[in-house]
């Protein structure tokens, strides 16, 4: 028998420091890079034209300085897209991250932007990597009781990350210029507290009866992460889910993309994975000073007003771990999604009604002065808060075992592909577009917001096996019924 349904059985000895630390762990050590990058965006700019000066008797000009600059950001999620396919390769090698930050620590001193470069895309490998094999952990060790609430505990601390970097950008503490290799470098921090934490982890107990045929071995584990004498039923429901995969083998990411079986499924992790980046909030999470600047926001009060930003994600998550599973996930992702794209719209009208930073038309509304984009940033980080954790849940939730793992190399792979798209052609389109290029996320965000309402069914408190049979009863065609009726009539011609 399950625990109850309660978030706070995590208080268990063993469910603690399994289903709260490894989250805190893993996602926490890469996120770290992205607001440090926004806080130090004026000094690491200067470091790459005084270094180019240095070598070449002169500056970059401001096209190239930006192409640099956003090579440096993006480069980020192209090693995490490395990351999620080499997942299987490079799992057991946290220690990139200590390279990773003696890169970036040393940049300077060296007087070399390239080392900068070189560390993010190495810590975005490991983050491809972590958040390849985090969720999975989490999906399969998780009773479906506790499962949304689990699952909702990577995105939970990666938003920490994000705010106690936010945090250590503050003028006040790292976030001056003879400090920022020093920032950069504080993610091995976290990396080495992942080092001290993975050995205590056990195998998943998933694994360990569907995969190896180790009864005896899940059974300890569950007993171990439950925290109660009595798992039949958790054993009973991984041995029918095995015997219903006893003629398969794992399938690969190849075999993945050509089973028609889970074809729906496929579609679905890669339309909200895809969706989840494309929405434009990581634009704004990498360009966001710049971003706030443009509007009229004193300089001296951006820092504070991004660290608002990345205190109402951890509110957000906080709110939805807990309300997850009393909810269900559709309703979650669709107004997650649908407040993202009003924000989006909201901030072109913004843009559209200034007539200079900081200076409205007469009759703009509010939501046009700085304090509107505050409270737009801020809505905006919410519904993202609330549509970006449940992807990684329901990449867990829509596949059985055999087709999971694969599913994760897809849905992160697009993920970290549409992370790079964006991080790279954000500031290029921003140029080409001006305050119309917001309306291209709101565009996406409105239709995963569609897809999920039409196609995705609620996965709420459901076993895997149940969860592949509702969507094999529910997006199969029917059955042409003119044949049965033709026949019926010709039978009743013959009477």
């Amino acid at each position: 028998m399950l625990c109850p349904a309660s978030p706070l059985m995590l208080l268990n000895p063993w469910h603690c420091p399994h289903g709260s630390c490894l989250p805190l762990s893993s996602p926490f050590v890469p996120t770290h890079l992205v607001p440090a990058c926004v806080s130090t965006l004026q000094y690491i700019k200067a470091f790459y034209n005084a270094t180019w000066s240095q070598r070449y008797g002169h500056g970059l000009a401001p096209g190239p300085l930006t192409l640099l600059y956003a090579l440096t950001v993006s480069i980020f999620a192209l090693g995490g897209l490395v990351g999620s396919l080499l997942v299987g390769v490079l799992v057991e090698h946290a220690l990139l991250v200590l390279l990773a930050g003696g890169f970036m620590g040393f940049s300077r001193e060296l007087g070399s932007p390239e080392m900068v470069i070189i560390g993010r895309s190495i810590t975005g490998l490991h983050s491809g990597i972590c958040l390849s094999v985090v969720p999975l952990y989490l999906g399969e060790i998780a009773p479906k009781n506790l499962r949304g609430f689990l699952g909702l505990m990577p995105t939970l601390f990666i938003c920490l990350g994000v705010f106690c970097a936010q945090v250590l950008g503050l003028p006040e503490l790292l976030g001056k210029d003879r400090f920022w290799p020093l920032f950069l470098s504080m993610v091995v921090v976290p990396a080495s507290l992942q080092l001290l934490l993975l050995h205590c982890f056990p195998e998943s107990p998933r694994y360990l009866l569907i995969e190896r045929n180790d009864i005896c071995g899940a059974t300890r584990a569950l007993h171990r992460f439950l925290g109660t004498p009595d798992v039949q039923d958790v054993i009973e429901e991984m041995k029918e889910e095995r015997r219903s995969l006893s003629s398969m083998e794992m399938v690969s990411v190849w075999q993945l993309l050509r089973d028609r079986s889970v074809r729906w499924q496929t579609l679905s992790v890669a339309v909200v994975n895809a969706g989840m980046q494309l929405s434009g909030i990581d634009a704004i999470w990498f360009y966001t000073n710049t971003i706030f600047e443009n509007v009229g926001i004193p300089v001296s009060e951006i820092p504070y007003t991004t660290m608002g930003t990345g205190a109402i994600e951890i509110i957000a998550g906080l709110i939805g771990c807990l309300t997850i599973e009393r909810v269900g996930r559709r309703p979650l992702i669709i107004t997650g999604f649908c407040a993202m794209g009003v924000c989006s719209a909201g901030i072109t009208v913004s843009l559209l009604l200034q007539v200079g930073p900081g200076h409205c038309h007469p009759w703009a509304t509010p939501w046009a002065t700085p304090w509107g984009w505050r409270m737009e940033g801020w809505v905006s980080s919410w519904g993202r808060e609330h549509a970006s954790g449940v992807p990684f849940l329901m990449t867990a939730e829509l596949f059985t075992q055999s087709h999971r793992p694969a599913a994760y190399i897809v849905g992160g792979s697009l993920n970290w592909l549409c992370n790079f798209t964006v991080g790279f052609i954000f500031p290029f389109l921003q140029m080409s577009a001006g305050a119309f290029c917001y309306l291209v996320f709101c565009g996406v965000c409105l239709l995963v917001a569609l897809y999920v309402y039409l196609i995705i069914p609620e996965t709420k408190n459901k076993t895997f096996m149940e969860i592949s049979h509702i969507f094999a009863t529910r997006l199969l065609p029917p059955e042409p019924s003119f044949g049965t009726f033709s026949l019926e009539w010709q039978q009743a011609g013959m009477c």
